[in-house]
């Protein structure tokens, strides 16, 4: 994504930050794997299950990046734990087979591994499903640290995932990079004082993963190293988002 002219003021402290990185953290569903399709087929058959009716595709993934649970809580409080229930039914049934790796998410981790750079995974999913998605495209072996809905007490769009993670790493949250395609993951990136990096390629539409203010955006996983190069200004979100 580029910027017009000259790089803001608020764009210089990020800048500067960039040379100084401690880790970098990535969520995971809609980053560095592309699951949308599961996803929205999950909810679709959750809803048509429990509610007996089809939602708006918009209205099944606006929440999407905080837990499940919490998810169906805002969607129908009293089909909640059932919803939870045949959603994580039909998930488990069509993992594999509907999950992709998006292009360049493992050459672009080999890429950082080589450069030295400490790397986590924060994602709302429980532990389970999280193993089971780096381990089906073999993505585990790059990640020192992944923190699951299950390792912590509030979830995104809270800064504690962010935090604990950037912990575990032996790293400060400022100086550690959280990459995500949601509004949850730029939102706890920012409150919990990280770089933040939105991933244009994944579930949510640019308007609104850009909604929180993020540091800088990127169309593609394949330009984190540009960025961490210092191609800045090429990724600065604008003024205008």
């Amino acid at each position: 994504m580029r910027a017009s002219g000259h790089m803001t003021d608020a764009a210089v402290a990020p800048a500067q930050r960039l040379a100084h990185l401690g880790c970098i953290l990535f969520d995971l569903d809609g980053t560095l794997i592309d699951s949308v399709a599961l996803i929205l087929s999950s909810f679709r058959h959750a809803t048509a299950a429990v509610l007996g009716q089809a939602l708006p595709d918009e209205v099944l993934l606006e929440n999407v990046g905080m837990p499940l649970h919490a998810q169906f809580i805002r969607m129908a409080p009293a089909q909640a734990d059932e919803l939870l229930r045949v959603y994580r039914e039909h998930n488990a049934e069509h993992h594999d087979a509907m999950v992709r790796e998006y292009p360049g998410t493992e050459e672009t981790l080999q890429e950082l591994e080589r450069r030295g750079h400490r790397l986590g995974v924060v994602t709302s999913k429980s532990a389970p499903v999280m193993r089971r998605g780096l381990e089906l495209f073999g993505l585990e072996r790059f990640f020192e640290v992944c923190v699951s809905s299950d390792d912590v007490t509030a979830h995104k769009p809270d800064p504690q995932p962010v935090a604990i993670a950037a912990e575990l790493l032996g790293c400060a949250a400022a100086e550690s990079m959280y990459v995500g395609d949601s509004p949850h993951d730029m939102a706890s990136a920012i409150a919990a004082g990280a770089v933040s990096v939105a991933a244009l390629w994944g579930a949510f539409p640019p308007e609104a993963v850009l909604a929180p203010g993020p540091d800088f955006a990127l169309a593609s996983i394949r330009d984190l190293p540009a960025l961490l190069d210092g191609d800045v200004e090429h990724f600065t979100v604008g003024d205008a988002g």
